[in-house]
């Protein structure tokens, strides 16, 4: 029997957004009191049931960094059924656990008539905060009756985790890890244990995470998946939490927004499960939430929606009415302006520079956000969206500046920046329009406004690879005046090296060009 199909009608969709998407489904539901249920608030209702706290077991524990990543870690998980009183508590070498940390329980309720069963979920989140930088601490969660820093739950609920280094001294030699696109498979939990094999200090997930709408095209949810409707299942999110914890429980897990995280049962934007599942550190624009920023040694990161500048995917399009990008331009000043930030890395989804049959090249991203880059001299971008490994040679203005060979170190205030799309995360992998061996121009296109394709020469693509890889970027600050170097290492996830590039700065020489704020000087959305 066909399953039918409730939501935005087809001829409808194709021109909503994704907020005018999910009004109208709320609309509908208030109207015929069926059809989608929203997300509920933070905090339980009066009336739960809740279960037995000895039988209930945390799962999904992953870590985020908080506003200030010296000083503060979040952490999240999630329970079947709701608890009572979940908690944190934390622990250093230097006494015992601390007081249990009262944890935000956010509920969310899934369910489209006829489409999606009801289904709840129950995320938990804490953070921790007045730590030392630098310093390792212990961590258990818990709720009334089940308490593992007391003995009750048993080891395997504890876990690690280690804050960023103090600023303004060089930090040791570090190394964080960076993909997209990962989902739910045996691939990417052997990519999960390839990245944990780094020793990372954080990881950045370039957006598409999990995967629960596997269409991707930002419409409201229907009974089968086609050009005007997406098949959403909720219940991947529980798997895709279980898959990670093995490395995010340790490492936080940074992450941005795809196309495949837009969710349009949920408001706003198609963000709203987003916001109850993941801690953002919140430094970015109010109404962007995957948008924020921090630093780590001398390491400054930046994580963008590429979704509110999408021509190909236009779900989302202009949906922050231009604040992001002018956050970018400030926080890119910012970042140049600090004497103890030597890179900046950008991260986010659709690509600025790819040649794939799939997706190639955004267009929005080259008008909104590579003139930014090219002015502010961003090191390296990585991006998701193609599943494959592509790197550019040194750009600037979209033109090439250096030839970038396997194994060649970039001066990227002079160079330019270099772009690295590594979508190879988990899910299936996507093709080239010429062999990865191949040298040379080609022909691929990039997106532009209308959601039309325009063909391009291309004499940028220097690294090509049609596999599962992922990056590990091993960091080496130094002391003012001396040479740090950032070198990017292309591995698949049996640990063989792909590709190699090193970028190379001088430290703290780059901040006379920018008028900024003091040194070490607090800014709005602190890092």
């Amino acid at each position: 029997m066909e399953i039918p199909r409730v939501g935005v009608p087809d001829a409808l969709a194709s021109r909503l957004t994704m907020a005018e998407q999910h009004e109208y489904l709320t609309r509908r539901t208030m109207l015929k009191g069926t059809g989608v249920a929203l997300a509920a608030g933070p905090l339980l209702l009066q009336g739960t049931a809740y279960a037995d706290g000895d039988k209930v077991v945390p799962a999904g524990r992953h870590l985020a960094f908080g506003r200030n990543p010296r000083t503060s870690m979040r952490v999240a998980w999630q329970v079947p059924a709701p608890v009572r009183k979940p908690f944190l508590r934390i622990a250093d070498g230097h006494g015992g656990w601390s007081h249990r940390i009262p944890a935000e329980v956010r509920a969310l309720h899934s369910e489209v008539a006829g489409v999606i069963a009801p289904y709840d979920q129950y995320y938990l989140h804490a953070e921790a905060d007045h730590l030392w930088p630098g310093r390792t601490y212990r961590y258990a969660v818990g709720h009334e009756g089940f308490d593992p820093a007391s003995g009750d739950g048993g080891p395997a609920a504890i876990s690690t985790f280690t804050t960023a280094p103090a600023r303004g001294v060089p930090a040791d030699k570090f190394t964080f890890t960076a993909f997209g696109d990962q989902g739910v498979s045996t691939t990417a939990l052997a990519q999960d244990g390839a990245v944990a094999r780094q020793n990372p200090r954080f990881h950045l997930l370039a957006g598409d995470i999990a995967y629960a709408d596997p269409s991707g095209a930002g419409k409201p949810p229907g009974g089968k998946p086609d050009a005007d409707h997406d098949l959403f299942d909720p219940k991947v999110w529980d798997a895709y939490y279980n898959q990670i914890e093995g490395v995010a429980a340790s490492v936080p897990w940074m992450v941005t927004t795809g196309n495949h995280d837009m969710e349009a049962l949920y408001s706003p934007d198609g963000y709203g499960g987003q916001l109850k599942r993941w801690d953002f550190p919140g430094s970015g624009p109010h109404d962007c939430p995957s948008v924020y920023s921090f630093i780590y040694g001398n390491v400054g990161v930046i994580s963008l929606d590429a979704n509110d500048v999408s021509y190909e995917i236009p779900a989302n399009l202009g949906y922050s009415h231009g604040s992001q990008t002018a956050w970018l331009k400030r926080r890119l000043r910012y970042l140049r302006s600090q004497p103890d930030v030597d890179f900046v890395v950008v991260f986010f989804h659709h690509c600025a520079y790819s040649t794939t049959n799939q997706h190639a090249s955004e267009g929005g991203v080259r008008e909104q956000w590579v003139p930014l880059f090219d002015e502010y001299q961003v090191d390296l971008v990585i991006n998701g969206h193609n599943h494959i490994y592509e790197r550019t040679d040194a750009l600037r203005g979209g033109k090439v500046t250096r030839e970038v060979e396997i194994g060649d170190t970039v001066e990227p205030d002079r160079d330019g920046t270099v772009y690295a799309t590594c979508g190879g995360g988990g899910k299936s992998l996507y093709s080239f329009p010429v062999p990865d061996t191949f040298a040379g121009e080609f022909q691929s296109y990039h997106w532009v406004k209308g959601g039309e394709k325009v063909t391009e020469t291309v004499p940028w693509s220097r690294v090509r690879y049609t596999g599962y890889s992922f990056l590990a970027i091993d960091v080496e600050p130094a002391w003012f005046g001396r040479r740090t170097t950032l070198t990017v290492r292309t591995l698949r996830n049996d640990g063989a090296e792909i590709d190699r590039f090193t970028l190379r700065r001088t430290a703290g020489l780059h901040r006379s060009r920018y008028a900024a704020a003091s040194v070490l000087g607090a800014d709005p959305g602190d890092v």
